[in-house]
């Protein structure tokens, strides 16, 4: 039986997963990542950690599952995206922490960006917002903060990649000759790359002054990229999918035709959209991004994707566990929400890092609204999960109107998808049905399905799709009515919130 290790480099944790070929999980590892806050509104992690973290869980996966690396027919990795690193190509060593995605310090660089006349410009080149969630004004901002960078990145001597760049560059071999390359789906996150004609574009790099000799090699979703150093896992095993997590997802959860939507539940919330063999450009401020490319096939057959990104869902039950102590654990929040039957009248806005899509508001901030002297713990755990499904429903909205394609159903994964009461009034607020799947892991299933593919565990699509298996469905029980006016009430206090950090200023 063929075997696939998929690495899930994600925002808080590293965790490698060893898949067989049915699909199933045979052994997972992981270990939490530490987060750094530098300064408000500040998140690094530590490249190294990353590393050393990530190679641990994968051989701990191995020996988990009683597998030698030569049982192993592939490797995939999905990793966090955006997150942006730079390091030296000698030795090996990054040049400072990693900036991660949800880090708004270049806030302001968007902003000039935006005031010169360029936002039309990114936008119609790479699909994207300007905004601080992108790794291009991430990658300026290490140019020219950092001292001495700038000049190293001008003789060729540093290397900028996203996560999964840097894992593969040391899972090849580091500075002993790794490969320095990514995949269409997280290049497509930089701020630098033309989704149309799937290249570099010199004129985007020229607006963020970036030197193109630190970008790496794209290369498609699923391809042979290379083989692991025998040495760091007990056997040279092909490393033969590449994808950012929410593409993986998206794979994973095999939707694979036009139309077809998954929501995943992380730290953010993340809905992708197939949209098929064409970029649509939104008129709703979503993202218009590549989904992947198979088979090491050419230019021109890319699926594409909608997207839109909530940066806070999963961190609010964080929050209402490490902030303010209303809950021991995550998982109680779903008891003490239902306690309730109604937030009465209070809305969260988890608003704790900026509003991403469709708002794109790198200065709103949270808001706890609707208080009375009758408000419990109980009605603010309530409004925590109405805050991340409203915010869910806004996105999922938007993109029926770009792509005018009706949604059947939302097939949705990732840690909170295990609270059924989140999954009920997501369904609620959408009026569509929430579909669970049986195998959840879909971010690591995605990335071990686009290596499999490379490698004939799978040959085709179509044995993926007929893998995917429902585990339960939430069917909508509210009144559209009542969905309607829920929705609404959200919407005004999403508009308090919005721009608060900026008047503050």
């Amino acid at each position: 039986m063929p075997f696939v290790l998929a690495l899930d480099q994600g925002t808080t944790s590293s965790r490698a997963i060893v898949f067989d070929d049915s699909g199933s999980a045979v052994a997972v590892a992981q270990q939490e990542l530490r987060q750094i806050f530098p300064q408000p509104g500040w998140v690094e992690h530590d490249p190294r950690e990353i590393w050393e973290s990530q190679l641990a869980v994968a051989r701990e996966a191995l020996a988990r599952a009683g597998l030698a690396a030569s049982d192993v027919a592939a490797l995939g990795i999905t990793n966090q995206r955006e997150t942006t690193i730079v390091w030296d190509r000698t030795t090996g060593a990054p040049v400072a922490n990693a900036i991660v995605w949800q880090d708004r310090r270049t806030a302001g660089a968007c902003d000039r960006l935006k005031r010169a006349g360029l936002e039309s410009l990114f936008r119609e080149r790479t699909g994207l917002v300007l905004d601080p969630y992108f790794s291009g004004t991430k990658l300026a901002w290490l140019l020219d903060e950092i001292p001495g960078v700038r000049a190293a990145a001008e003789t060729g001597r540093l290397a900028f990649g996203t996560v999964d760049s840097w894992l593969l560059w040391n899972l090849t071999g580091g500075p002993a000759g790794g490969r320095h390359a990514t995949d269409v789906t997280n290049a497509s996150r930089t701020l630098l790359w033309d989704i149309h004609r799937e290249e570099w574009d010199v004129e985007l790099l020229a607006a963020l002054d970036i030197p193109r000799q630190l970008l790496p090699k794209v290369l498609s979703s699923s391809e042979i990229y290379g083989e692991t150093v025998p040495s760091l896992l007990g056997a040279a095993i092909p490393i033969a999918g590449i994808a950012g997590d929410q593409q993986a997802a998206l794979f994973g959860q095999a939707c694979l035709a036009p139309g077809m939507v998954k929501n995943t539940y992380g730290t953010g919330c993340f809905l992708l959209m197939n949209t098929g063999g064409r970029p649509i450009p939104s008129r709703h401020e979503l993202i218009t991004t590549p989904a992947w490319r198979l088979d090491g096939s050419a230019a021109g057959s890319t699926a594409y994707a909608l997207e839109g990104s909530v940066f806070v869902a999963g961190a609010v039950v964080q929050w209402l566990r490490d902030g303010l102590g209303i809950i021991r654990s995550a998982a109680e929040i779903e008891a003490l929400a239902a306690g309730v039957p109604d937030a009465g009248g209070v809305v969260l806005v988890p608003a704790f890092t900026g509003l991403g899509a469709p708002h794109w508001d790198a200065y709103a901030r949270g808001a706890l609204v609707g208080i009375t002297r009758g408000t419990t713990a109980a009605h603010i755990a309530r409004a925590a999960l109405e805050g991340i499904a409203f915010q869910v429903a806004d996105v999922l909205s938007a993109m029926e109107g770009d792509s005018g394609l009706p949604t059947a159903e939302l097939r949705v994964d990732g840690g909170a998808t295990v609270n059924n009461l989140l999954m009920q009034i997501q369904a609620d607020l959408t009026g569509v049905p929430v579909v669970r799947p049986r195998v959840q892991e879909t971010t690591a299933l995605g990335a071990a399905y686009l290596a499999g593919l490379a490698t004939g565990v799978w040959q085709t699509t179509d044995e993926i799709s007929a893998r995917w298996q429902v585990e339960r469905i939430f069917t909508p029980m509210l009144d559209p009515g009542q969905a309607a006016e829920r929705r609404a009430r959200l919407s005004r206090a999403v508009e308090r919130a919005r721009g608060w950090e900026e008047q503050a200023l």
